[in-house]
């Protein structure tokens, strides 16, 4: 059988990260993102590096980087990893170009992208999918992950087939709403990370950030009982576990949770690279998802309301909080 073949719409860090692991299996993959980003994969390649193995680096002349959705064209499957923001027009621009009998992928934070692309794309077949992972441009042309995980979709037997033959590890689930939603209660420490400052593993080594993510997510799990919400169980610990767990002392919460801490020394969210190189973030997909989901259901989200704006603050005069000082911040809102 011939491979499929894929477009990556969205070529950024994790859109590189996925499409990169393809290539080096021998996949065609076509890299559809920002002019600058693709023409630096023309110029350097493109390097896959993690902190368990060598990196492995894509000469320029094994990939095909564009910047037009018609690129997608003559795709089989198209991952789609643009920023929440921008799914409503990447459906638009791919229902001109999409063949018949393409499949697309969503590989995005937030919980609404998968129904906004089946809206624009009646006929064609929308998997919603997960990142577990953190991965970010560690220099231009290198993607880093920073730490372990399964990707988990829809199934899908030939995307699967090609992923673990990209030593992608991936999962089948039936239940995407429910980890979507548990998903967004793990990303609401992103704002977090970005805030602070500091690599994930620094910042998830202190109390009071670890403090900052409990207060998020107890509001969120109170939103989700409101909206009759079950988060699926990701890990090893159940969602409305999770909070008091964070909140113990650091030498207890490093023997209970020793598992959150195998995170390497680089790894930092990417609304930390966001906020780093001077864009727009996705805190309305996370914190702002909470918030929305609260105002339908007649209630209230004031600490995911705070660091949300604390984050905008921060997209246009930069600052780094202390643990201690967004604790309280965050405390005096709720």
């Amino acid at each position: 059988m011939p491979k499929p073949r894929f477009a990556v719409l969205g070529a950024g860090s994790i859109g590189c990260h996925l499409g990169g692991h393809l290539v080096a299996a021998g996949h065609d993959v076509t890299f559809i993102g920002r002019p600058a980003a693709m023409e630096v994969l023309r110029e350097r390649g493109l390097t896959l590096s993690t902190s368990v193995r060598p990196p492995v680096h894509l000469a320029p002349d094994r990939l095909k980087p564009a910047t037009g959705p018609e690129a997608a064209a003559g795709a089989d499957y198209v991952l789609v990893t643009v920023k929440t923001a921008g799914t409503g027009a990447a459906a638009k621009d791919l229902a001109a170009h999409l063949a018949p009998g393409a499949v697309v992928v969503s590989f995005q934070n937030g919980l609404h992208n998968p129904a906004t692309l089946r809206a624009a794309l009646p006929g064609h077949t929308v998997l919603a999918g997960m990142v577990p992972y953190n991965v970010v441009q560690s220099e231009p042309g290198t993607v880093h992950q920073g730490m372990p995980g399964r990707l988990m979709t829809e199934p899908d037997a030939t995307l699967f087939a090609a992923f673990r033959e990209a030593g992608l590890a991936i999962e089948a689930r039936t239940d995407m709403c429910a980890v979507q939603h548990a998903k967004l209660l793990m990303n609401l420490n992103n704002a977090i990370n970005a805030l602070s400052g500091l690599p994930l593993r620094d910042q998830l080594g202190g109390r009071d950030y670890r403090r900052c993510l409990a207060l998020c997510q107890r509001e969120a799990l109170a939103v989700y009982r409101a909206a009759g919400v079950s988060p699926a169980r990701l890990g090893p610990t159940a969602p409305g576990v999770t909070p008091y767990v964070l909140g113990l002392p650091d030498a207890v919460f490093r023997r209970v949770a020793a598992a959150s801490l195998r995170i390497d020394a680089h790894a930092r969210s990417s609304m930390w690279e966001d906020l780093q190189r001077g864009r727009s973030t996705e805190v309305d997909s996370l914190q702002g998802e909470i918030v929305a989901l609260a105002a339908a259901h007649g209630r209230t989200a004031p600490v995911n309301a705070r660091l949300a704006a604390l984050v905008h603050e921060a997209e246009s005069a930069p600052r780094t909080w202390a643990g201690p000082d967004l604790y309280a911040a965050l405390r005096a809102a709720r």
